[in-house]
């Protein structure tokens, strides 16, 4: 075991090794982005194709079934779902897992493209998108302001979103409700069949006249002068003077024809919070954004804002933040662990008897779990309940090689060796079956590292922690620990005069009360083995039995109340918005 004798022999190496450790463990967390539940992408694939004005049936015979055709030869596809509606289709392809979502993605983009002539020329082209779990927005915002509410779309929609939009890690804001403005143009078809005027003939009167482009330069020998058309539309009164065509002379304008109204858009969308209406901003995070940290920076913006509008009367409030979910539960988690640190040192106080002995577990697990934060930076792993329950349960595996070390380096030294040299013997004696023993809970938990399916996204993350944490523990026990043993190990007889020294004893006697106890109970399972078969028997039936009557139900995930509902009203089709 030379990597002990040099941990012995030159302390320095191995304590600027941890020193190094610690702290790049430390800068990993710190720069390592959290959420709520691991990333995972299911190989499915969203397919939208807008029809504008389509009938569900058409939609179906004229789009549906030849996309469905294109796609369905593409490979490895487990299941196709289409779905028409009025105006649009939608079509959900999945995939085997392991198949590469990017590129099957792509794939299908090139299919549809090559099919574009053969659909209606009214489609739209093709929106394919990945589904993923977390394309939810974190945080939802309420404006409202003391100014009328087209104002207030216009203030939202041009000065608000862009700066939201601006923040590191945002990757959208959507806007539900409010009031747009619309300019509408109500023709009146008595007066336009008086005139000879058609709906087309005002439609390309409107764009002939709403144009703003560049038509050259102007250039001399010292000079260059660029020269543009300005002719867009800059009031109502302007639009309503427009002339559509001269009758005899006379030009028909397109108030002749039609009513221009400085309206606002029927509502498709109606927001409101706490009773009020108000606007509401869907913030969607990127992919690999902190969750946290966006929040606390759109946080920060909504303040600046309120600031900068203030005599608007600008008002931005949080009405949804799915981050403080996240962040209690990571902040559980996190209690969890260090209480986990303090349980684990004070158990192997009351059985080693050794305070200093507690305080090199108290040392490496905490390191070895430092150091892991390493391994998640470097696969790209986040802060999530998977990965932090991962910290939570390795503890107890994290001491077992640093207890199987400092135990036996006790024993050595109780048996009148110095701390050095019952150091060294120690390691020697059980260095192998620490490096087996570790490699074995090592190998139960990688193959799911590397399999395909839905159950190993999840758990991906879980597992690769356990290894990371498992194989730092291991160079914690075959180097640290060693390093303090040959230092500050000794031997601490139990003394009745002391507090401690009485709780201990007091526990020691009530463990030895125990395993008697257990002693006696294994003799009479000796003498009687076919009774305690039948024990054996009759538990594992009751066990099996639970499953069969409902005792024990099945579950993708636990339940966790966020202490939030979600109320859905299917309507009739013919009720009004209002």
């Amino acid at each position: 075991m030379k990597i002990v004798k040099l941990s012995i022999q030159r302390p320095l190496y191995v304590t600027v090794l941890f020193i190094l450790l610690t702290v790049l463990g430390y800068l990993s967390f710190k720069s390592l982005s959290a959420e709520l539940m691991p990333k995972f992408t299911p190989p499915l694939l969203n397919v939208q194709i807008i029809y504008p004005g389509a009938s569900p049936s058409e939609v179906e015979n004229s789009l549906t079934q030849k996309a469905e055709e294109v796609l369905s030869s593409m490979e490895g596809i487990d299941q196709m779902q289409s779905y028409s509606f009025e105006g649009m289709s939608m079509i959900m392809v999945s995939f085997d897992f392991g198949t590469d979502i990017d590129k099957a993605m792509t794939e299908a983009q090139n299919r549809l493209a090559a099919k574009r002539a053969e659909l209606p020329r009214e489609v739209f082209a093709p929106r394919i998108s990945k589904v993923s779990v977390d394309e939810k927005p974190i945080l939802i915002l309420s404006a409202r302001a003391d100014i009328g509410s087209t104002e207030l779309y216009d203030l939202v929609d041009k000065r608000i979103v862009p700066e939201l939009s601006h923040i590191k890690g945002v990757a959208n804001v959507d806007l539900v409700g409010g009031v747009e403005r619309e300019i509408q143009i109500n023709l009146d078809k008595g007066r336009m069949q008086e005139f000879g005027i058609t709906p087309m003939m005002v439609q390309g009167a409107i764009r002939a006249s709403n144009l703003d482009f560049p038509t050259g330069y102007l250039q001399s020998d010292e000079t260059q002068m660029a020269v543009r058309l300005s002719g867009k539309i800059t009031s109502i009164e302007e639009l309503r003077r427009l002339i559509l065509r001269n009758v005899s002379g006379t030009p028909i304008r397109l108030e002749d024809v039609a009513e221009v109204v400085d309206g606002v858009k029927d509502p498709v969308k109606m927001g409101r919070v706490n009773g009020q209406e108000a606007i509401l901003l869907n913030i969607l995070k990127q992919s690999d954004a902190n969750a946290l940290q966006v929040s606390e920076a759109v946080g920060k913006q909504i303040q600046s804002l309120e600031e900068q509008y203030a005599s608007e009367g600008l008002k931005v409030e949080v009405a949804q933040d799915t981050t403080t979910f996240t962040r209690n539960a990571i902040s559980s988690v996190l209690t969890d662990l260090l209480l986990a640190i303090l349980l684990v040192s004070l158990v192997i106080l009351l059985f080693l008897h050794n305070v200093r002995n507690a305080l090199i577990v108290m040392v490496v697990v905490p390191v070895s779990l430092i150091s892991s934060f390493i391994g998640m930076r470097i696969f790209g792993f986040t802060l999530n309940m998977m990965s932090l329950l991962a910290l939570s349960l390795v503890i107890g595996v994290l001491v077992d090689d640093a207890i199987v070390v400092i135990e036996n380096v006790y024993r050595h030294m109780e048996m009148g060796k110095n701390r050095v040299r019952a150091t060294w013997d120690a390691l020697n004696e059980i260095g192998l079956t620490v490096i087996s023993v570790t490699l074995v809970l090592v190998v139960v938990f990688l193959p799911i590292i590397f399999t395909n399916s839905l159950v190993s996204d999840i758990l991906r993350q879980f597992c690769g922690v356990i290894v990371i944490s498992i194989l730092f523990s291991l160079l914690a026990a075959l180097t640290l620990v060693p390093l303090l043993t040959s230092r500050l190990g000794n031997i601490q007889p139990l003394r009745d005069d002391h507090p401690l020294g009485r709780m201990l004893t007091g526990f020691e006697r009530g463990i030895s009360r125990f395993a008697e106890g257990i002693s006696s109970l294994t003799r009479w399972g000796l003498s009687h083995r076919w009774a305690l078969a039948g024990i054996v028997v009759v538990l594992m039936a009751a066990v099996l039995v639970l499953f069969p009557l409902g005792f024990i139900n099945f579950e993708f995930q636990p339940y966790m109340d966020r202490q939030e509902c979600i109320i859905q009203l299917e309507m009739p089709k013919d009720i009004s918005m209002a």
